[in-house]
Order: structure tokens, then sequence, then C-alpha cells
């Protein structure tokens, strides 16, 4: 799959290149070089896109592949090199045409980006055990590791690959490292590759990816990047990068490549330590990472740092402006670092997200996205002395502070019960992976934070009114100290930025929202709604509801959580006093009463959703499945899986005499046959549409938190 996608990416920037040079001088003789390179690619990608599940499939296309033939493009050296000469003597406008033609071959090479692979270590450690420890006795953690891993790597001896390699091996981490070898050799030679390792804690996890790289001769293009994103990841990176920028192998492969990698990202770790708790650390890592690399020497490399955030200030996208966005993944203090070590950065950031598709969704628009990029000032000289910095005794604590109390958070039953009491039904489905891990239904009510991905957690808590993870913590962190940390906070550059993101979190925030969703569940306010005698047609149904929800235990659940969130919001609000507004909008008020009509429209289909599914007749228990289980799908918004099981146990079609080709006459059936085609349309259906309209409302309620898509 990855080849093929990758062949096909290469015949549409070769397709691309020829179209861009043909504008330029319509008869350049390197048009037809492109354009004869794309079609062989385009036949390699047709191979590579049908069955290859048998190995004669499979032989014919490698064998089509890595065939020697002159249209076989593999590097666009010698074309840029020639576009590059042309342009020294070229008329003006062309000469700048042509240059900038080359830059994007340079940049791009024969694809629409850079690649990315990525395992995880506990991958990389089975790989690695077949090698060194096939017994499965020794701990790829101890001095003993490193010492064997440090010899494999002074002899290893590069191996030929090929595709029949890459077929018949079965270790994740290994089978990465052979596509990778065949990209480079038949696809790409020129393009450097990122190897992204997840949950890498231990320098002997690099180790293991650098033997894998000189085993299969690839050393040289392969950057090896560890994530930092885990709690744990952050808490003890620093030590892992001593130690790793300690090691020569790593050393030596560093300065092969010309830089140290490293990603950082917001997702998981904003779900864990909360968004400000969570830029501090990986703020606190970079810093670490430049005198880890000062201290072994490294300062004749670059660092590239990739930072991964996303939509919304949920991701750590920071909702300021473009200058914010860019610093609050990379600050200016952390920049400081490198350069008082004399250390090059290599800043990444990814656009991830709706909003990443937006910033570049046309042309004018993606001009100005890059040159904003290019124009934003980060290197700032004063950052090294912001009081921010200085003054530990102040800002340690309140970060601190902060992570203890969004840890509180995450350990509690209340929080974890709250989020997940509608499971993922407040969510459109979306992403390039399951939002939560499998779980039957009798698993609904204890579902576990841990089941559900970074993503859909933030959507989660924006879809219940309060971003948690951004906005908790503060004002329990400043209590009892209000005036000196916001008097710290007013005279630093990066404090103000973290005030900033705070603010315009809770600009969209509304714990009265966070309580109403509980009410769903109090019993005694459906068994009180019928009173009011206006409603007579919804008594029934409103007595079924209040019997059957005095066992559930969300309304306690959400007003327990409202009344945590209000003590710390009052705290909160009360550091806001003493902090001037930097970003007064006028329009706030209006996107809170926006955000607020949304909630209480999609409220009222709720209801309207949870009365329809009470008042549905009795069904008889099938597949395992009885009334009550469907009904708990209903309250936990499985919609789609309640209809299934409504639709299966009311069916509205069924066989008809006519559909056999019988002689014999008969009588019977004798009525309409109409099943249940009633209960469809008083019942099933109506849950249906509110369904589908909730959904709207969400993508409404995601989009004002900026959380497009």
């Amino acid at each position: 799959m990855s080849i093929g996608f990758r062949l096909a990416e290469k015949a549409e920037r070769l397709g691309r290149y020829a179209a861009s040079l043909r504008a330029i001088v319509p008869d350049h003789s390197l048009i037809e070089v492109l354009d004869t390179a794309r079609t062989h690619t385009q036949r390699s990608a047709r191979d590579f896109s049908g069955d290859l599940d048998t190995s004669d499939a499979l032989s014919l296309a490698a064998n089509r592949l890595t065939a020697d033939n002159p249209a076989k493009l593999l590097s666009l050296t010698p074309l840029i090199e020639q576009l590059e000469t042309e342009a020294r003597s070229a008329p003006s406008d062309q000469a700048i045409a042509l240059k900038r033609l080359a830059s994007a071959m340079r940049a791009d090479g024969l694809g629409m980006g850079h690649v990315h692979f990525r395992v995880n270590a506990k991958q990389l450690h089975n790989g690695i055990r077949r090698r060194i420890d096939s017994a499965d006795t020794l701990d790829l953690a101890s001095k003993g590791a490193l010492a064997t891993l440090r010899r494999l790597l002074s002899e290893v001896q590069p191996l030929r690959t090929n595709f029949a390699s890459l077929a018949i091996e079965s270790s994740t981490a290994i089978r990465q490292f052979l596509a990778m070898a065949q990209i480079l050799a038949h696809v790409d030679a020129d393009t450097p590759i990122r190897m992204l390792i997840a949950e890498c804690e231990q320098p002997s996890t690099i180790l293991a990816a650098l033997y894998f790289a000189k085993l299969f001769g690839i050393e040289d293009k392969v950057d090896v990047s560890p994530l930092f994103e885990t709690e744990s990841a952050l808490e003890h990176g620093g030590r892992f990068l001593d130690s790793l920028c300690a090691e020569n192998e790593y050393q030596n492969y560093a300065r092969k490549r010309g830089r140290v990698c490293i990603q950082t990202g917001f997702s998981d770790a904003g779900r864990f330590v909360g968004q400000i708790p969570a830029g501090l650390a990986i703020e606190r890592l970079q810093s670490r990472m430049a005198q880890a690399m000062a201290q072994n020497g490294l300062s004749d490399v670059a660092a590239l740092i990739f930072n991964t955030h996303g939509e919304s200030m949920g991701r750590g996208a920071h909702p300021g402006g473009f200058d914010d966005r860019l610093a609050w993944p990379l600050s200016p203090w952390a920049r400081s670092r490198f350069a008082a070590g004399g250390i090059n950065v290599e800043p990444e950031v990814s656009f991830q997200g709706g909003d990443g598709y937006l910033y570049f969704a046309t042309p004018e628009l993606a001009l100005s996205t890059l040159t904003r990029i290019a124009t934003s000032k980060q290197d700032d000289p004063d950052a090294a002395h912001d009081p921010f910095y200085s003054r530990t005794d102040l800002s340690l604590d309140f970060y601190r502070a902060i992570r203890t109390h969004q840890r509180q958070h995450l350990s509690s039953s209340t929080y974890s019960r709250a989020v997940t009491a509608f499971g993922l039904g407040l969510l459109n489905s979306t992403g390039s992976r399951v939002s939560r891990r499998q779980s039957d239904i009798s698993a609904e009510r204890d579902m576990s934070l841990r089941q559900i991905r970074a993503i859909p957690h933030n959507s989660i808590l924006q879809q219940l009114g309060y971003p948690v993870n951004v906005i908790a913590g503060i004002g329990s962190a400043a209590d009892g100290n209000f005036e000196e940390l916001a008097s710290l906070i007013k005279e630093s550059a990066r404090g103000r930025q973290l005030i900033r993101l705070a603010r315009a979190s809770n600009a969209l925030a509304s714990i009265k929202t966070v309580a109403a969703h509980g009410e769903l569940f109090n019993s005694a306010y459906w068994a009180s709604r019928p009173y009011r005698g206006t409603e007579s047609h919804l008594s029934a149904a409103c007595e079924s509801l209040a019997e059957y929800l005095t066992k559930d235990d969300r309304t306690g659940v959400f007003r327990r959580l409202a009344s945590r969130l209000r003590v710390d919001a009052l705290k909160f609000h009360r550091l806001l006093d003493l902090i001037p507004d930097e970003t007064p909008l006028a329009e706030r008020e209006t996107t809170r009463r926006t955000i607020g009509a949304a909630q209480s429209l999609r409220l009222a289909l709720m209801q309207h959703i949870f009365l329809r599914a009470v008042s549905i007749p009795a069904f008889s228990r099938a597949n395992d499945i009885s009334r009550d289980d469907v009904l708990e799908m209903v309250f936990s918004l499985r919609i789609d899986d309640a209809l299934a099981q409504l639709r299966r146990a009311f069916p509205t079609h069924f066989p008809q005499p006519e559909d056999f080709a019988l002689e014999a006459p008969s009588d019977y059936p004798d009525g309409d046959n109409e099943g249940y085609a009633q209960i469809g349309r008083d019942f099933i259906d109506p849950i249906e549409r509110a369904y589908s309209l909730m959904l709207r409302l969400t993508v409404s309620i995601a989009n004002e938190f900026g959380a497009h898509g």
C-alpha cells in the first residue's frame, strides 16, 4: 500500500514539474524527461495498486519497478543543476521562474512532501531481540543491552534487500525499514525519510533503529526521531537526550545526517497533563535538548524539532494569531537556548485537522499563510531575560500546581464518567484512525479515558461546553498568591501568552452547559415535567424515563464535575481581573450566545430522542440484546447501533407470495402485511432525523471553537 501510494504521489509531482517547466520554456528538453518518467511511474503505481497477494503478482510488479530503465528517474539533482545553470544566463523573469522551480524540486523531491514512517518502541524492541536476545531475557534498558547494541552497530555490514524480503518479514518495525529501503532504491533516492518512534524513553531504542538503518544501508537518508508526548516521556526526556547525545555511535550518525531530530506532540500531552503544562514541559525538553547537544560536542549539527499540533487550542494551536501560533510550540526562550549553544534550529510544525486545510484552501490563502509564517519574528533577544524563567519560585510552582490539578481530573472517576457519558456519540466520525478502542455494550459505563484517543477527547470537552484540559487548574494554582503571580505575568511575554490562550478558551466555555448535560438523566426532572399539564401527550414517556433513570448515575456525576469546575473558575476569574485583556473582542458575547443557542437546540433534540426511545413498544430479546440494552445505547448516543437493533426488532419489509414462482394457489396471508411501518414512522425515523440534526449542531459548535473537521 505505501509503495503504491508513494509511486502515485511521484507520478503526480512529475506531472506538475513538467507543467511548470512547460509554462516557462514550452520546448525545454527536460519536459520530455519528466513526461517519460511520469509515464513509467504511473505504470508502476498501477502495478502496486492491484492485488499483490500472490507471489507471482508481486514478483511481476517488483521486477518492473526495479528493472533498469532510462525512464526510471530516481534523482532530481541533475535536473536542478541544469535549471540553475540556465537561470544564470536567462532573462530576469525567466531566471526567477527557473530558480523557483528548482527550489520546489529541491524542497519536495519526487513527491508531494517528505515521508514519515512511524513505529513504537515495543515494535523496535521485538525486532531487535531476534538479533541480540532470542531467549527474551535481556532488559533492553540495561547497560548490557547498550553495550551489545554498540558492538552490533560498530560491526554491522549492510545487507541487500528486495520486495521478497519485505513480503515475508513479519516484524512490523523491520518491515518499515525494508519499505524505506525499497523507496530509496527504486522511487526517490534523494528525499530523506523521517522514522518517528513513539513511546521512546531509552537510548537503546534509538540505537536499535540505527542498527536496522545501517543493516539495510539507508542510515544516510533516514532521520530517526523520538516522539515525546506522554507525561512520562516529557518528564524523563531530558535525561534520555543527555544519554543519547553521549553515545558515540549516535554522534557519528548525527554528523552524517547533519541533524539531531526529535518530535513533540500536543495531543496526548495536552490530554494527560493539560495544554499549558504540556507547552511548558515541551519547552523545557527543548531546552534540555540544546544543553545535551552543546555538552556533547554536537553544536556542529542542526536541531530539527518537529512540533505536531492541530486544530483549536485543545491541541495546542494558539488562537492569538500567527505569531502566537508559531511561538507556542517553539518559544523564543527555547530558541535562545539553542542560539546560546551555537546550534542551528530547523523548526517544523504541522497544520493538522480542519484548520490545517483551511489555511491552504486556495492559492491566495496559502500564499498569505506562508507569507505570515516567513515574516513572523520568532527570535527575541530579550527572551532569555523573561522573568517567567528567572522567577522559578513562582512560575515553576504555577506549572506544577496546574499539572497536579489536571492529573487529579484525569484520575477522577467523576471526570472520566462525565467525559465518557455519551461515549463518542456527540461527535462525527473523523480522522485516519478509529476514535476509540473496542469495547462491548456492558463496558460502556466503565469506559476508560485511555480508550478514547486524544483528538476525540478534546472534541468531547468542547461539545460538553468546557475545555477542561486548557482552563482547569489555573485558578487553583494562583490561589493564595494572586497579586504576585499576576504581577509576574504582566511583566512576562511568555506569561501573557499563556493567559491569552486560557482567556480565548474561557471565552467559549460554559459550566452551565456541562451541568445541563447531566440534567438529561435527572429522574426528578422527568417526573415533574408532566405537572405543568401542558404536555399531557408526553406524560407516559416522562414517567417511563423517570422510573428508568432512578438507577442512572450521570446526573450526580455532572453536578459534581460542574461544582469542581466552578470553584476553580471563580479563582481563575479573580486572577484574570488582575491582568489586562490584551485581545478584547467585541463579538465574544455574541459567539458565546451562538454556542449557547446551538447547545440548547441539541439538548432539546436529545430530550426528544430519549422520549421517543422509551415510547417504543417492548420487544422480545434477540441476539442477546434486550430493550434495556437498546435504551442504554440511546442514552450513550450509540444511535446507529440502537437503530440497527430496533429495525431488526420491528422490520417493515417481508418476503411476499409473489416473490415465489409456485403453481399451487394460496389465500394466505390475507392481511396487508405492512409489518411495523407505523413504529418506524412514529419512533425510529424521528430518532434518526433528530440525531442527524444533532451532529450538524456538533459541527457548528466545533467550528466556533476553531476545531474545523
